[in-house]
């Protein structure tokens, strides 16, 4: 959470497992089929390049430690350049983002992204190249084109309070309060996930591994990805407290994970087998890479939210979860979402609460009590709970504000039935960092070891730097399943501080 502002403009492409609509397309693209491709314009890499001053900030900045960034755009422009977008490998601009997400995407005008997440969770190159041709295809495809007419039906606005309702909760809430929602959406790229049907994700798939055989690398290594990614999906949701076998009310059409994965290796199978891996390379490249949190974004450690920059720390409920991003941290449970964010302030924590409160309100009519003040933990603090109809019944918006300086304050913003009283240990809980634990805050980072003979998955697991969840984390990580062996000799990934 560096609080950075911005929306992400439209166009915008990204990998999903779980984010599908409709279903439309359903007949697979095979070898030697045509596609229809629109070389890009100078129009389109200019609306691209707009989107880069927009989408870097909003994603961490790039990562620029060590020699990932260069490897990850070597590959990317390899793979871009045989959807036959641009006849030059420069003519892509391939970005690695400092993201603790799993996620990538591409924007039309040759800008592809990838977040360093999603590069460690890779185990080979011909995966993170299957990652990259995935999101080529949706630009080839021009699937931008048609999420752009739905967007455009549905109004921005509409479809944000959508994308940010199921992210924090199926309950509607947040949708409920209209266009205001976008200036509490820090993951706004989301809303093209969304929009994306069944059958654009399955085309994307079908040219991704078309990409992945024209550039010489093994066609099933998409399929090995999704799978990692289904299983890394599985251990975040557990991770956060929630229960990974309930699907959101948004997500309730996707195409399953599973059979999505089998879908992936039977188109492969029509190409010819074989072609480059390149692990070796890979595990070398991203050994020692940044993984989860960055602590000048804050770093999520359970239930407690740690911020060693800016000298600060709360606790949320149990049963709720967390996500941080670069412009708030976001909160979701069964009795309520809030986020956690700042805007400019002047010293007057009476007008920075009704200015939030505001923001949020948009066009829709709040009954707002007065502002409280109190003192949390030392902190000056104050309060306002306004109360709003939605399409299901009142609820209660307050916004809790903390003021550590001068010239600096932070907000809690929550959303809950009303009357209740579910965030109060959480408003409660903030509190100064001191100078010495913050310092005890360190960054984890991907390990490259070398499994001994009488290694297990357990012996190895037990070193990955987490508290819960040790070998379901280390197998989702290696793209194993419960029947993979460990072989000692080889090579296998792990989280250390």
């Amino acid at each position: 959470m560096r609080f950075y502002r911005g929306i992400l403009a439209s166009g915008v492409a990204a990998l999903s497992l779980t984010a599908c609509t409709s279903t439309g397309y359903s007949d697979p693209i095979t070898a030697g089929d045509p596609v229809s491709v629109q070389p890009v314009t100078p129009q389109a890499r200019q609306q691209g390049q707009q989107a880069y001053s927009e989408i870097v900030p909003q994603f961490g900045g790039l990562y620029t430690q060590g020699n990932e960034a260069g490897y990850v755009t070597n590959v990317g422009r390899k793979i871009a350049v045989q959807s036959g977008l641009a006849g030059s490998e420069s003519a892509f601009t391939i970005s690695l983002l400092n993201s603790p997400v799993n996620n990538a995407f591409a924007t039309p005008g040759g800008y592809v992204y990838i977040t360093r997440q999603l590069v460690a969770l890779a185990n080979d190159e011909a995966e993170m190249a299957g990652v990259l041709g995935h999101e080529v295809g949706h630009v080839a495809a021009d699937h931008a084109g048609d999420r752009q007419k739905a967007s455009s039906r549905a109004g921005l606005a509409g479809i944000l309070g959508q994308v940010v309702g199921g992210l924090l909760g199926d309950s509607g809430l947040l949708g409920s309060l209209g266009g205001a929602i976008q200036n509490y959406a820090p993951a706004v790229a989301q809303l093209y996930t969304l929009s994306y049907s069944r059958g654009q994700e399955e085309q994307a798939d079908d040219l991704g591994i078309r990409y992945l055989s024209q550039a010489g690398y093994d066609p099933t290594a998409l399929s090995d990805m999704l799978g990692s990614l289904a299983a890394q999906t599985v251990i975040d949701q557990r991770a956060a407290g929630q229960d990974a076998r309930s699907v959101p009310e948004w997500a309730s059409t996707h195409p399953d994970p599973a059979r999505r994965v089998v879908r992936a290796q039977q188109i492969a199978q029509t190409y010819a087998p074989g072609g480059l891996r390149n692990r070796a390379q890979h595990l070398a490249t991203i050994d020692g890479l940044l993984y989860g949190d960055d602590p000048k974004q804050g770093v999520i450690e359970g239930q407690n939210f740690l911020h060693p920059d800016l000298r600060l720390q709360f606790s949320v409920p149990q049963g709720y979860g967390m996500s941080n991003s670069a412009s708030a941290v976001s909160i979701q449970g069964q009795n309520g979402q809030a986020q956690f964010t700042t805007a400019p302030f002047s010293g007057d924590l009476s007008n920075y609460i009704t200015s939030a409160l505001q923001k949020i309100a948009g066009n829709t009519q709040l009954q707002a009590g007065q502002v409280q003040r109190t003192t949390v933990n030392g902190i000056p603090a104050a309060y306002q709970v306004a109360r709003a109809n939605t399409q299901n019944g009142q609820v209660d918006v307050t916004v809790f504000a903390y003021q550590f300086s001068g010239t600096q304050a932070y907000h809690f913003v929550t959303i809950t039935p009303v009357g209740s009283n579910a965030f109060a240990p959480m408003f409660q809980s903030m509190s100064r960092l001191s100078a010495q634990d913050a310092a005890r805050i360190t960054p984890r980072r991907i390990d490259i070891v070398t499994a001994q003979s009488g290694d297990t998955v357990t012996s190895l697991a037990r070193r990955m730097a987490y508290s819960n969840l040790q070998a379901e984390r280390f197998m989702a990580l290696n793209g194993m399943t419960g029947n993979t062996a460990l072989q000692a000799g080889q090579q296998y990934k792990i989280v250390v501080r």
